[in-house]
């Protein structure tokens, strides 16, 4: 029997910082036919032919005019979870159908904002460093740290990973409160994003970027919190010059941050030289589990695009 020829998918690279995950091409290759953009760049006559998806890892490949005048005029699919580093009126002037992943990432980008709360809250970084520390002859007795049960939560973000972190922190004993209504986690709406400033112990910021929650929070909205206040980032909604700031001055306690901009920060950057800091390297969704879900996600997006069928997860501009 004549062994079908499999689609064409560009990929930026296998393994290395930008490719996709080793563990992950052996399914991949059930499927698809992968080049690297290396192939593509290589010989692009021949495969701008025959590329039918691109699958985006970490936001790469870019997917930029140059390249999407490349490929077939046919409609493919561009993927990835997040589609803020993306052009959509441009892809979508070519035709190309885009979807993204984004069940994959909720509940392990819900575990990390909890945890970044509880180690910030608990100093659990430092705790560690003073543990293992060979100038360390006792622990200080009055080494005190913040109470997460019964404290109160802001939710900015009421979506699928803001109402995860509610149910989390619902087994905390805390008191939630949100800009949406949602019942479901027994949390409190308010109705004005100052009074939900003004009365969190934590601040979450949970939401996409977009035009309307670009540094969101900024100067005026950190100092409408409490000077006790903790601050965890894991979106793109903070204002980080005003950010730097707040914490030099003593206007919110601490921030725990999972997301800053650029990623990495220089490295003189002033956030690095606040000791009431947490910053992790944008681990929210890197578990093998969910990253294994993104890749199946993609692959049931672009298999169903390729097939003429309705998209699971399509993006519309």
């Amino acid at each position: 029997m004549e062994q079908r020829e499999l689609p064409v998918l560009l990929v930026n690279e296998v393994s290395g910082v930008r490719g996709v995950l080793e563990a992950h091409v052996e399914f991949l290759k059930k499927h698809f036919h992968l080049i690297t953009m290396k192939e593509f760049l290589k010989n692009k006559t021949h495969w701008s032919k025959k590329v039918q998806a691109v699958y985006l890892w970490w936001h790469k490949p870019i997917i930029d005019r140059e390249l999407l005048e490349s490929l077939p005029d046919e409609g493919d699919c561009k993927f990835s979870v997040g589609m803020d580093h993306l052009d959509l009126k441009l892809i979508s002037n070519f035709g190309v159908k885009m979807a993204n992943a984004p069940h994959a990432v909720s509940s392990s980008t819900a575990d990390s904002a909890m945890a970044l709360l509880l180690a910030s809250a608990r100093r659990l970084v430092e705790g560690c460093q003073i543990a293992v520390s060979p100038d360390t002859e006792c622990f200080a007795a009055n080494w005190l740290r913040d109470e997460v049960t019964g404290a109160t939560l802001g939710i900015i973000g009421m979506g699928r990973i803001g109402y995860k972190v509610a149910l989390r922190a619902k087994t905390f004993e805390m008191k939630i409160l949100t800009e949406e209504e949602e019942q479901a986690v027994g949390a409190i709406y308010c109705t004005k994003l100052e009074d939900l400033l003004q009365q969190s112990d934590f601040m979450m910021l949970v939401m996409s970027l977009t035009p309307q929650t670009h540094k969101l929070i900024g100067k005026r909205e950190l100092e409408l919190m409490k000077p006790t206040a903790t601050l965890i980032n894991i979106s793109r909604a903070v204002d980080q010059e005003a950010l730097v700031e707040a914490l030099q001055t003593g206007v919110i306690k601490a921030v725990a941050l999972d997301v800053t901009y650029p990623e990495p920060l220089p490295r003189d950057h002033p956030l690095l030289k606040l000791k009431n800091i947490l910053l992790t390297p944008h681990l929210g969704s890197k578990t093998d589990k969910s990253t294994r879900m993104i890749t199946e996600e993609a692959v049931a997006n672009i298999l169903a695009a390729l097939n003429g069928l309705p998209i699971p997860n399509e993006v519309f501009l």
